[in-house]
């Protein structure tokens, strides 16, 4: 079993009245990546900040290797920190930059040449030493900030948002290559970012964070796929809430009645708690798993609506389809799949299979 590194056991900071980090419990095993994501403002930052040392909790303690770090100043902590910008010193080279923390350490100068050229063939900069941070692009940068943070070989990567100052494609490629060096230097990481991708396609474990707390922790699939809180679910990729009223109840299955809709079947392993007859839920559920169907299909947990709006994504079309009483159901389909050929004003069945839902 992996052991941990980072542990985090209620760890509070509170700027007066203002908590910005509430209690948190979390660790982080040997070799994992593990991404703290969440909206503006739900202290995921302040929390990289707190194990970085560049601030002090309030209440709580952080760990490392099972050490407390009360009162340990950053540059006694073993971490390497790659920031938003990136704070690539101007006025020094490629090279110059990344041995800059070694030559604070009081690195020998050989040593020091055969680490950077080490870290500069780990982002694949080799024959880039020279070159002033102005000449290098956005990407060539953040390779950059990477290598002088994992030069001096730290016990702990944190990576504050460290791509979102670039474009799309190469913010993909990045994302890629950050996964594969981490994998290849097998460092743990705490990784902060409020893109949802990012945090899914990087991470081995994630950990959801709104007003200051943790709110869920697992797997990317485990959070996509069984959020245990509706901010989660709401937070992590579309959804359709569809409020209802519970006729009936047997073991895993329910009857509910929702506006617009009508009658639904239910299933969902865990849901029963939530699924009451006479009570009221909300049902959610992700577009992908909404299908469509020609007007003349039929059968349970389908609903007769037409097409209000299609939005071409490319791999993907949007589809808004009205339903009874106004309500809008939001389909996510291959349109070359397709049973129907899509146009607004087309009429179409919607069906909601009874295992997609997820239920609050």
């Amino acid at each position: 079993m992996a052991r941990p590194v980072v542990e985090l056991q209620g760890l509070t900071k509170a700027f007066g009245s203002l908590v910005a980090v509430d209690g948190i419990d979390l660790t982080v095993y040997e070799g994992e990546f593990v991404s703290l994501l969440g909206p503006s403002g739900c202290g995921k930052t302040t929390t990289l900040n707190l194990i970085a040392g560049f601030i002090a909790p309030t209440r709580g303690r952080i760990l490392i290797d099972g050490v407390d770090m009360s009162g340990r100043p950053a540059y006694q902590r073993g971490l390497g920190v790659v920031f938003q910008n990136y704070a690539l010193f101007p006025h020094m080279t490629v090279f110059e930059n990344i041995a800059f923390g070694l030559r604070m350490r009081g690195v020998g100068r050989a040593e020091i040449a055969r680490r950077v050229g080490e870290a500069l063939a780990l982002v694949r900069l080799e024959g880039r030493e020279a070159a002033w941070p102005a000449q290098l692009s956005g990407g060539m940068q953040q390779r950059v900030a990477l290598a002088r943070a994992l030069v001096f070989q730290p016990r702990v990567l944190l990576l504050d948002e460290p791509l979102a100052a670039l474009d799309k494609k190469l913010r993909e490629e990045m994302r890629a290559e950050l996964r594969e060096i981490q994998r290849a230097v097998g460092i743990t990481t705490v990784f902060v970012t409020h893109d949802q991708q990012e945090a899914l396609g990087l991470s081995d474990r994630v950990g959801v964070m709104g007003r200051g707390r943790l709110e869920q922790v697992g797997t990317p699939r485990e959070i996509y796929e069984r959020p245990v809180a509706r901010f989660v679910a709401d937070f992590i990729g579309a959804s359709n809430v569809l409020p209802v009223g519970v006729l009936a109840r047997g073991g895993r299955e329910a009857e509910v009645e929702a506006e617009g809709v009508g009658r639904l079947s239910v299933r969902l392993p865990g849901a029963g708690r939530a699924l009451d007859p006479g009570g009221r839920a909300e049902l959610l559920i992700r577009p992908e798993r909404v299908a469509l169907l020609p007007p003349s299909g039929g059968g349970p947990n389908t609903v007769a609506g037409r097409v209000a709006r299609l939005t071409y994504l490319g791999s993907q079309t949007e589809v808004v389809v009205e339903v009874g009483g106004g309500r809008r159901i939001v389909a996510a389909v291959d349109e070359h799949r397709c049973p129907v050929p899509l146009a607004e004003g087309v009429e179409v069945r919607v069906l909601l299979p009874p295992d997609a839902f997820l239920v609050f």
